[in-house]
């Protein structure tokens, strides 16, 4: 198992895509369009790889010059439990601070706070709805 940053449009990329629309958008009904792919060109990928295989990813998307907001968390249930999920967060948080990043946000799914506050996020403000589903924001100062 490896953690890297992977190029979009590439090969990677696009298995990381299949991964996300698996874990994320289908059990939604939603799906990506091209737009909203080519919207993370300039985005932090982040892929968990076993050989060819992409096991779980993240996005890092730029918020301003010292907040990162984590996107697209996803691994599959068949993987939870396997430190997938927990690798990949030291990795992104370790890869924001090296880019100057102070604090790290994110819209989390409600079922998925539990797994964030483990890492010490702690959410902030009020439960909202996003792609149907309750989230919340939730932060960490990385410093």
């Amino acid at each position: 198992m490896a953690l890297k940053q992977i190029d979009h449009g590439t090969s990677e990329y696009l298995k990381m895509v299949n991964l996300r629309d698996i874990v994320l958008r289908r059990p939604l009904g939603l799906t990506f369009d091209h737009d909203e792919l080519m919207a993370e060109k300039d985005d932090i990928l982040i892929a968990c790889m076993d050989d060819e295989e992409v096991l779980g990813c993240c996005i890092l998307a730029k918020v301003n010059s010292h907040t990162v907001r984590l996107r697209q968390m996803a691994v599959p249930d068949n993987l939870h439990g396997r430190g997938i999920g927990a690798s990949i967060i030291n990795f992104a948080e370790n890869m924001a601070r090296d880019k100057g990043y102070k604090l790290m946000t994110m819209h989390a799914r409600y079922s998925a706070i539990g797994f964030y506050e483990k890492f010490g996020y702690q959410i902030k403000g009020s439960q909202f709805r996003e792609v149907n589903l309750p989230h919340h924001v939730m932060e960490k100062n990385l410093r």
